[in-house]
């Protein structure tokens, strides 16, 4: 998948999911997720298995961002706050420069 549809793949899952986050949190608290965890083993599972992910993800991307040239700081901040949505983030902003420097590299051909 080129970077163009990467970044509008990136981008709607990004806004769908803001959505739907915002309306949860809305009907159910920040912290509701936690009610779900303590009492639902289920609910504890998937928890332990959204923070491996996150922290996994994470790892990769300092290294990515350091090699992409683009901020770690802000997007793992982000994701200690909202999860996923930070992860997000940082995949749309990444394809949102490739676009940018293929755009570059393109104008600078003759």
């Amino acid at each position: 998948m080129n970077a163009r549809a990467q970044l509008i793949v990136f981008g709607v899952v990004l806004l769908a999911f803001s959505a739907y986050t915002a309306v949860v949190v809305a009907g159910h608290g920040y912290t509701g997720f936690l009610m779900l965890a303590a009492h639902e083993p289920w609910g504890g599972q998937m928890f332990v298995d959204l923070v491996i992910a996150l922290v996994l993800f994470a790892s990769w991307m300092r290294a990515d961002a350091e090699q992409q040239g683009l901020p770690f700081w802000p997007y793992f901040a982000a994701i200690l706050f909202a999860g996923s949505i930070g992860a997000l983030g940082y995949l749309v902003h990444r394809s949102a420069s490739r676009v940018r420097a293929g755009g570059a590299l393109a104008a600078s051909r003759p």
